[in-house]
């Protein structure tokens, strides 16, 4: 940390060392501890100079972004709560920011529920709609629409190497909804038979790129060609202000026990892992928003253009580290 900058609060820290840990993880749990850090930092601040509680502001949210830089959901809870910092004393500084953490806690409790209904309204009575891996923002459209009355259909990616569309599948049909699951490389054949896509989002990028699951932007591709529109769905702690395409964005590439079994080396001869082979198990993709036709949001549905508007009135013009003025 810079010098310049003064000692956290040591509950700060110890949710910074849980972030790090990820005894903290996930998207909304992440962005919900990091806003209850910077309240607990204002309520405990003991210093006398507003100029003083503001670089304490601004040192625990620097403590607090160093843990995983690139979790988005985090840099943007930081930015939303130290956005409304205001006041010309300690006390009013204090207060602002402990209510701006309560109202961004708030929301986000609300996030998905509203996120489901903006959903909802895209989908009709009878639609049959195709999914691509597991994401609890996408089912949340569902639910809400099942909820409405709607009659749905789904077909189901098993989204391999980790066939987390096997998760997808098995909470619909502890809704009642009909499922059709196929392999990947069948999604072309089935997009015949859907009238809507609808996927999750890791991030978003600010031209509207959406980053997620590996195979999400060849279905975006298949699915325009047969013009069948693509739905993502993404509360706004998933918007990445600081990228402004998504082909800038570092692809995790995991590990290649997952693509290959030892059965499966055995069958390619390569037992002993031996020269000639490399294995690439890419976890994510970018999606062009060219390919997209709405991006679904608890503030409401967005072409992908416009999305770069909603991030600024969110999380404000700078682009910079959440802690900078």
């Amino acid at each position: 940390m810079d010098e310049s900058l003064p000692a956290v609060d040591p509950a700060v820290a110890a949710t910074a060392d849980d972030i790090a840990e990820m005894e903290i993880r996930g998207a909304a749990t992440i962005a919900d501890a990091a806003a209850e850090a910077l309240a607990r930092q204002a309520a405990q601040s003991d210093v006398d100079s507003p100029s003083a509680f503001r670089q304490q502001l601004r040192a625990a949210a620097k403590t607090l972004y160093e843990t995983r830089p690139t979790a988005v959901s985090l840099p943007n809870a930081l930015r939303y709560v130290l956005r409304g910092m205001s006041g010309e004393t300690v006390s009013e500084l204090r207060a602002s920011i402990i209510a701006r953490a309560e109202e961004f806690q708030h929301d986000l409790t609300q996030a998905q529920s509203k996120l489901g209904e903006v959903g909802s309204n895209r989908l009709r009575d009878g639609d049959v709609v195709m999914t691509h891996c597991h994401s609890t923002d996408a089912l949340s459209c569902l639910e809400a629409a099942l909820e409405d009355g709607k009659e749905l259909e789904a077909i189901v990616k098993e989204t391999r190497p980790r066939k987390q569309g096997y998760i997808t599948a098995g909470r619909l049909r502890e809704l009642g909804v009909p499922v059709t699951l196929i392999v990947d490389n069948a999604a072309r054949r089935y997009l015949d038979r859907a009238d809507h896509v609808l996927v999750g989002a890791d991030s978003i990028a600010a031209d509207g790129s959406v980053i997620n699951k590996i195979g999400t932007s060849g279905l975006a591709v298949n699915a325009r060609e047969r013009g069948v529109p693509v739905m993502v769905a993404a509360q706004t702690i998933k918007l990445h202000p600081d990228t402004m395409t998504g082909h800038t964005v570092e692809i995790e590439m995991r590990d290649e026990l997952e693509v290959l079994t030892d059965n499966e080396r055995a069958a390619i001869g390569d037992e002993q892992a031996g020269e000639g082979l490399t294995v690439e198990n890419p976890a994510f993709d970018v999606t062009p928003p060219r390919y997209v036709d709405a991006i679904v949001t608890e503030r409401g549905q967005f072409p992908p253009e416009s999305v770069v508007t909603l991030m600024r009135e969110l999380f404000g013009e700078s682009t910079g580290e959440p802690w900078e003025p």
